[in-house]
């Protein structure tokens, strides 16, 4: 009889839903807070033997929620300092939640007590803590989660609020380490969970600052002063320039819907997150519990998250971008969701997304460039190394304006192919085009061209000078070699003044 009396009552509607146990008792009833008033979101103590939860490895997320109970769920996570690579031939030590940045995706219902687990590794230098933007208490944790190297700290909170929120490691000086990857992502679902999709993706923005320029090769230590004046080398998705591209691209198949959680680690930028080809069905804006619907472009503020959902309904590669534009193009903000199935052309008749627009950040096509990064290290760099690597660079950066080709765009962006120009050009003027710019009047095979070449600052020396020699021996032209030292000593030289000067 007595396992009847709360079916009774709840059949009766005299008793919450929330406050039948996991084997039809009566629960505890909620805690009350001092003024007497139910604790909105406490649903209970734990039922059931504890949970150790399972923790996602970005892009990936945990699998949903059935309980219709809240639990004890232990979640244990480790600080790890690591080197890892950041962009191809350059690397950078992280410090990280899980070993990944972002850190480990944690998943808990509405309700859940979480017994909360931090170790920080023995042969880490760094004392770390917590602060999870989804907890009610001093700090978000951290307050209770400093751990020096090789210690353990544990906290226990309640999961009173639902939606999507930012962890970040918050022991001083604060920004150093969110900006060395220490942030990821907590979600407590509500009690009623998440309606069903077809996929879930972990994706979070971070703007990282080395003492390097970007795509500079080699181990780039962190630069305080630039990440104080908010000058990012790098703005990244997932912690690495391509960790979202090539054969790492999220992907779905037709007809399918996607949900993506999406965070903004910063520490300092406000990110403007897009799906090139797609509208957004619902944005849970700010990680909240409300939703908007067709949406394009939607800002998520350093230390924010949000949640989107889709349906793709047409095959092809759709681009993830932070929409300050050339933080996608030229920092790396960039990722893919790559869909499969058949075309529909009632809803789009057109080709995939070009790769000349991608260029050289659609996948993982800088072999050829890492190699010749490597061979130069070593001081082995051969003519046939630099073309290669200069053919995918100019692929990505240049073949825009002047075609794959060389035969640029008549009347507006002069031939590299068969160059009476550049065949005359001693070698500094020639290096300090893509230096410096190009700008004025000039004639090029007989016919004359004013157009504006932007100087191409984001070049480093090794790169201008690969693609230089892809160019000089390319197409009919005179053949030849730059080196990264001749590049290194244009740059370092001032532009000249008028004509057509850079």
């Amino acid at each position: 009889m007595s396992r009847l009396i709360p079916l009774v009552l709840l059949a009766a509607g005299l008793l919450p839903v929330n406050l039948i146990a996991a084997d039809g008792k009566a629960a505890a009833a909620p805690a009350v807070a001092a003024n007497g008033a139910a604790v909105p979101g406490d649903l209970g103590p734990p039922q059931g033997e504890p949970i150790h939860a399972l923790l996602g490895v970005p892009p990936h997320v945990p699998p949903p929620i059935h309980r219709n109970y809240p639990a004890k769920v232990i979640v244990e996570l480790e600080v790890i300092e690591k080197e890892m690579p950041i962009s191809e031939g350059v690397t950078y030590t992280y410090w990280t939640f899980g070993g990944t940045v972002p850190g480990s995706f944690i998943r808990v219902r509405q309700g859940d007590t979480v017994e909360f687990h931090l170790k920080n590794a023995p042969d880490n230098k760094m004392p770390h803590n917590i602060d999870l933007h989804g907890v009610t208490g001093p700090g978000g944790g951290a307050a209770s989660s400093f751990t020096a190297p090789g210690h353990e700290s544990q906290f226990t909170f309640k999961a009173l609020n639902a939606g999507l929120y930012v962890y970040h490691c918050a022991t001083a000086p604060v920004g150093m380490h969110v900006a060395n990857g220490m942030y990821g992502l907590i979600l407590i679902e509500p009690p009623e969970g998440l309606s069903t999709v077809d996929h879930e993706y972990y994706v979070m923005q971070g703007d990282f600052y080395t003492t390097g320029k970007y795509r500079e090769k080699g181990h780039q230590p962190f630069d305080m002063d630039a990440a104080i004046a908010e000058r990012p080398t790098y703005v990244l998705f997932n912690g690495r320039e391509g960790a979202l591209t090539g054969d790492h691209a999220l992907s779905a198949k037709v007809g399918e819907t996607v949900r993506l959680f999406v965070g903004n680690g910063g520490p300092n930028l406000v990110s403007s997150f897009h799906v090139i080809g797609e509208i957004f069905d619902k944005v849970y804006y700010e990680g909240g519990t409300h939703a908007q619907e067709n949406v394009q472009t939607t800002l998520i503020p350093a230390g924010g998250a949000m949640m989107a959902e889709f349906r793709v309904d047409v095959p092809g590669t759709y681009v993830l971008v932070d929409h300050s534009i050339f933080r996608a193009f030229n920092k790396g903000a960039l990722g893919m969701l790559k869909v499969e199935g058949p075309t529909n052309k009632a809803i789009y008749s057109g080709k995939e997304v070009d790769s000349v627009y991608l260029g050289d950040r659609a996948g993982d096509n800088l072999h050829a460039v890492a190699v010749a990064a490597k061979a130069n290290a070593s001081g082995t760099l051969s003519k046939e190394e630099q073309v290669k690597a200069g053919q995918q660079l100019f692929e990505g950066t240049c073949s825009v304006c002047h075609q794959g080709s060389g035969e640029g765009m008549a009347g507006v962006f002069p031939p590299l192919a068969k160059s009476d120009y550049l065949a005359k050009l001693a070698k500094e003027k020639l290096i300090s085009i893509p230096l410096h710019g190009l700008t004025g009047a000039i004639t090029v095979n007989g016919k004359d061209y004013n157009s504006v070449m932007p100087p191409m600052a984001q070049l480093t020396d090794d790169e201008v000078a690969n693609i230089l020699t892809y160019v000089l021996n390319s197409w009919g032209n005179p053949g030849g070699q730059v080196s990264k030292e001749e590049v290194g000593k244009v740059r370092a030289q001032p532009a000249a003044a008028g004509g057509e000067a850079h």
